[in-house]
């Protein structure tokens, strides 16, 4: 993989997000493919007991690439990216090793998502997890539209989803999201401590505990997954979501028309 990359230490696997041309880790073809392949092989994952998964630089990922959202209005690419995309979540709920997500700096979009299915969350203290979908003009897929209900409860969660409004690292740890806050240079050494309490368990015992836990959120996948991604394709080629793009290249406040 050219934008992540794997280390192992004893029984923790560390995947390091390093996209070569994004400073921020936004999400573009090749990140898109790669955090698919990612998990791919993080399923068939043997040695590790536990796996921590970190961004290199200034964010975890910062959503998706601005660049990339024009290639994406046509069936073809679309039909691809939503097939895609399902698989990348469904195979992250399968990894039955525990993942411990270190949040350096904001996880947005697509990053929100992945981060909010790991099993536990370390955080910079200004770290922030940003689903800005609705912002964009597109509907909440990638899995959003699932996880922040189930995690949140409803009316929060549509407070987020629909206003694009943070989880700030003291709020998610307040709530249980976020199991601990720490210094930006902190981040990758506290999530490698969890992993190694992690990695210290049973790891059969883990293991089942994992996939039952995650039996609920694939529920909640059956439940909206399809449709959030089915609402979402049509908003791709929306005259809103051109003018919303348009409007943050250009740094001034779009005007929506509803069509």
């Amino acid at each position: 993989m050219q934008a992540i990359h794997l280390e192992r230490n004893g029984l923790v696997l560390t995947a390091t997000i390093q996209h070569p041309t994004s400073p921020v880790n936004a999400v573009d073809e090749l990140l898109h493919h790669e955090f698919g392949e990612l998990f791919r092989t993080l399923k068939r994952e043997r040695e590790a007991r536990a796996i921590v998964l970190v961004g290199e630089g200034k964010a975890f990922s910062a959503g998706g690439d601005f660049d990339w959202f024009p290639k994406l209005r046509n069936m073809a690419a679309l039909a691809d990216l939503s097939r895609d995309a399902k698989q990348l979540i469904w195979d992250m709920l399968d990894v039955e090793v525990p993942i411990v997500c270190g949040l350096n700096g904001s996880a947005a979009g697509l990053g929100a998502s992945i981060a909010l299915l790991c099993d536990l969350i370390v955080m910079s203290d200004r770290a922030v997890i940003i689903d800005p979908h609705v912002n964009v003009g597109l509907v909440a897929g990638d899995g959003g539209a699932a996880v922040w209900p189930l995690l949140l409860g409803p009316l929060a969660a549509k407070r987020h989803l629909l206003l694009g409004d943070p989880l700030t690292a003291p709020e998610a740890l307040r709530l249980g999201v976020a199991s601990e806050v720490c210094a930006p240079g902190d981040v990758r050494a506290r999530a490698t401590a969890w992993a190694e309490r992690l990695a210290a368990q049973p790891p059969l015992a883990v293991k089942g505990t994992k996939q039952a836990v995650n039996a609920q959120l694939k529920q909640a996948l059956l439940t909206s997954f399809d449709l959030s991604g089915a609402l979402e394709i049509p908003c791709f080629f929306s005259a809103d979501h051109v003018e919303a793009v348009d409007a943050i290249q250009q740094k001034r406040t779009p005007t929506f028309e509803g069509k």
